[in-house]
């Protein structure tokens, strides 16, 4: 005899995995929370960008880790995180944003073109040996959800092209 589960029995269930749903985090908080984005955090702090990225959104952020940030030259972090340097700074990490919600699925369908990033700029998108890369970045975690958007991890910096 099979058993069936009423409608209240089968909310009861879920209504944990509905809290969460509900319960998610803004891009910034996640990546606060991750403790692998401390340095894009404090970009994103100088910068002058907690509340947009706080904002409504949907947003895809191309958050590169503190692994990626230490991979540029000697001294261009810590010149670039000065007061005068803030609207070079606000470029590149707005080259890391793209105003829409793309989860992996939707990425995948998008070899071989580019797509517009907030700084108005162009990245192009391929797929190598069933990785997304980003400019030549690669995504090492994809779809990290949250309230406002989506965070995919890639493992380089990605810096605007010049003019």
């Amino acid at each position: 005899m099979r058993k069936f589960l009423t409608a209240s029995a089968l909310l009861i269930l879920a209504a944990p995995a509905l809290a969460l749903a509900g319960d998610k985090k803004d891009i910034v908080d996640t990546a606060v929370s991750a403790e692998k984005f401390k340095t894009l955090v404090a970009a994103v702090k100088a910068a002058g960008l907690v509340d947009t990225l706080k904002g409504e959104g949907p947003f895809t952020v191309l958050a590169p880790t503190d692994e990626a940030f230490a991979k540029l030259p000697e001294g261009t972090l810590d010149s670039l995180l000065k007061p005068e340097n803030k609207e070079k700074l606000v470029a590149i990490l707005k080259y890391h944003v793209i105003p829409a919600k793309a989860m992996a699925a939707d990425v995948v369908k998008l070899d071989g073109k580019s797509v517009k990033t907030a700084e108005g700029k162009w990245a192009k998108i391929e797929v190598k040996d069933g990785h997304v890369m980003i400019n030549g970045a690669k995504v090492v975690q994809a779809d990290i959800e949250c309230s406002n958007g989506v965070i995919h991890v890639i493992d380089t910096v990605l810096l605007p092209p010049a003019e």
